[in-house]
């Protein structure tokens, strides 16, 4: 991020919102799932490259998410793991946004992978969900034609949000026309289940270790939102998926907006203090 010259056009453009000249786009709440699964020499992450013609982030390699439909707020959506108490103190929002955020972030990942985080009881997951009948769910669920509480409760099953971890928090800039307030989390392919390429969004999805994610970003063969790049980054520092889950399970979101700042004779965009060395080391 900081290493990117941002052209001045941008730096005009984003000093006449800090001013108070323009006034910026009112955010929506979204949650992105970071899917992982172990490959051996590193967590492997599940990434979808949106259509080019997508209105926001065009072409990019994004993760598995989307905004929160008004129906994931549902306080009677079957539920096992963390309360939205605990929840809402792990994501730094109210309790009712905490359970549309964990709501949204299983019902999307299902949506644009075919992933489900849910099972019959607490402490199980369905091991498959390939068939016609559960994509015919899918595809209801995409189109809004159904709930994910009609969902669960057709299906006897119950919202395994333990099998979730809290990451990270992003604000997309004041100067952008369209703002998303996006709560990261992590979470491990489940055993049994396998991705599949769904998502009406994207081009084409695939698996890579998160190192080589980062290298083909710098290499310029993908491109990348700066958060997505540095969210591959910090998980590459783990050398499993149970450490990356490991690691969320000690972290609370504080949202970070990047704003317009000056480096030397250029300006770019900030990131927050702890990627500062990571980004150093590349």
């Amino acid at each position: 991020m900081d290493r990117i010259p941002l052209p001045q056009a941008l730096v005009d453009q984003a000093r006449s919102f800090e001013s108070g000249e323009a006034v910026p786009a009112e955010p929506r709440h979204a949650a992105t799932v970071v899917l992982l699964r172990d490959g051996g020499a590193g967590p492997e992450l599940y990434l979808l490259r949106r259509q080019a013609s997508m209105a926001f982030a065009g072409g990019m390699c994004v993760f598995p998410g989307g905004g929160v439909d008004p129906r994931d707020h549902d306080s009677s959506v079957a539920w096992a793991g963390p309360s939205p108490a605990e929840w809402a103190e792990r994501l730094g929002c109210e309790e009712s946004l905490a359970r549309a955020l964990v709501c949204a972030a299983v019902r999307e990942t299902f949506e644009e992978s075919g992933v489900l985080l849910a099972g019959p009881s607490p402490d199980s997951v369905v091991s498959d969900t390939t068939d016609d009948g559960w994509e015919a769910d899918r595809v209801a669920l995409e189109s809004r034609e159904l709930s994910m509480t009609d969902f669960l409760l057709r299906r006897g099953l119950v919202l395994r949000t333990d099998l979730l971890g809290a990451w990270s928090g992003w604000l997309t800039p004041i100067f952008e026309p369209r703002r998303y307030e996006t709560w990261f989390f992590v979470a491990v392919l489940p055993e049994g289940q396998v991705t599949r390429d769904v998502s009406t969004e994207s081009a084409s999805v695939h698996w890579t270790p998160a190192i080589a994610a980062v290298e083909a970003v710098e290499a310029r063969e993908i491109l990348m939102l700066p958060p997505t790049y540095l969210t591959c980054l910090d998980v590459a520092q783990h050398p499993t998926p149970d450490h990356v889950l490991a690691e969320a399970a000690g972290r609370t979101v504080e949202m970070f907006t990047p704003q317009v700042v000056s480096s030397g004779d250029e300006f770019v965009l900030s990131m927050p203090e702890r990627y500062r060395p990571l980004v150093a080391s590349r």
